[in-house]
C-alpha cells in the first residue's frame, strides 16, 4: 500500500503544480483586455451564430473556472468571471466551450464516445479502487478464487474511467483548436491577444492530459497488484 500513496501522492503534486499554474495564467490574461471590447457571453453568442447553432443558449454559472457545455440541455455554461469580464482568458475559455457545442452539432466522433462512457464511470470510478482492493484482501493475488474475479471486476471498472480520461484528451484538444482558430479567423482579437488565448487554453488541456496519465498509472499499478503474484 505504502506504493499505491507515493503513487497517489505525486500524482497529486503535479495536478496541483498544473492546476495552480492554470489559475495563474487565467489570472494573468484576465488583465488583457479586448480591443473589441466583447465580454465571454458575447464572444460565445457570436461563435455560436457564426456556426448556424441557434438552439443552445449562453448561460452564467457560479464558481471559478467551472465553465463547461452541457449537451442534455444545450447550455453554455461560463462561470461569472468568463460571462461578463472582456479579456483574453474570457475570450478563450468561452470560445472552447462552444467548441464543444460545435462538436456536438456536428456528432464528432471522439464526444460521441465520452458522451455514452459518462453513465458508466459516473456509476463505476468512485468504487473501482474498493472493488480491487476488497479482491486482493479475498486472495486476488494467488490468481484463483472468488477474490480474483472480484478483483478483475474492480480492473475492468477502473479501466473504463481511463479509456474514459483518453478518449477525453482529444475533445478538449480539438475544442480549443476550434475555438482559437474561429478566434484568428474572424479577427475577433489582435495578435497579442491570440497569444494569451492560446496559452492559457494550452495549459487548461495539460490538467486533462494529468488526469488521464494519472489514471493509467493507477490502473497500472493496480493490475501489478492482482496479476503480479501469479507465476
Amino acid at each position: 500500500m505504502m506504493g499505491y500513496y507515493i503513487l497517489i501522492g505525486a500524482i497529486a503534486l503535479v495536478s496541483w503544480l498544473v492546476s495552480s499554474r492554470l489559475k495563474s495564467k487565467f489570472k494573468h490574461y484576465s488583465k488583457v483586455h479586448l480591443q473589441n471590447g466583447m465580454s465571454g457571453a458575447e464572444i460565445a453568442e457570436k461563435m455560436l451564430a457564426d456556426h448556424g447553432i441557434r438552439d443552445v443558449k449562453v448561460v452564467s454559472t457560479p464558481g471559478m473556472l467551472s465553465d463547461h457545455y452541457n449537451p442534455k440541455n444545450k447550455t453554455v455554461n461560463l462561470s461569472e468571471g468568463v460571462y461578463n469580464q472582456r479579456n483574453a482568458a474570457a475570450a478563450a475559455v468561452a470560445a472552447h466551450e462552444v467548441g464543444h457545442a460545435v462538436q456536438h452539432a456536428q456528432a464528432y466522433e471522439w464526444l460521441t464516445m465520452r458522451s455514452k462512457l459518462v453513465p458508466v464511470v459516473s456509476v463505476t470510478s468512485g468504487m473501482s479502487t474498493w472493488v480491487v482492493f476488497g479482491g486482493l484482501a479475498l486472495g486476488a493475488a494467488a490468481g484463483v478464487g472468488f477474490g480474483y474475479w472480484v478483483a478483475v471486476a474492480g480492473l475492468i471498472m477502473m479501466g473504463m474511467a481511463t479509456l474514459f480520461s483518453f478518449i477525453t484528451l482529444p475533445v478538449e484538444y480539438d475544442a480549443s483548436n476550434r475555438a482559437l482558430a474561429w478566434l484568428k479567423n474572424r479577427n475577433m482579437v489582435t495578435q497579442s491577444e491570440y497569444a494569451g488565448s492560446e496559452d492559457a487554453l494550452k495549459w487548461a488541456a495539460r490538467t486533462y492530459l494529468v488526469a488521464a496519465i494519472g489514471s493509467l498509472a493507477t490502473l497500472v499499478y493496480w493490475g501489478l497488484q492482482v496479476f503480479g503474484g501469479r507465476d
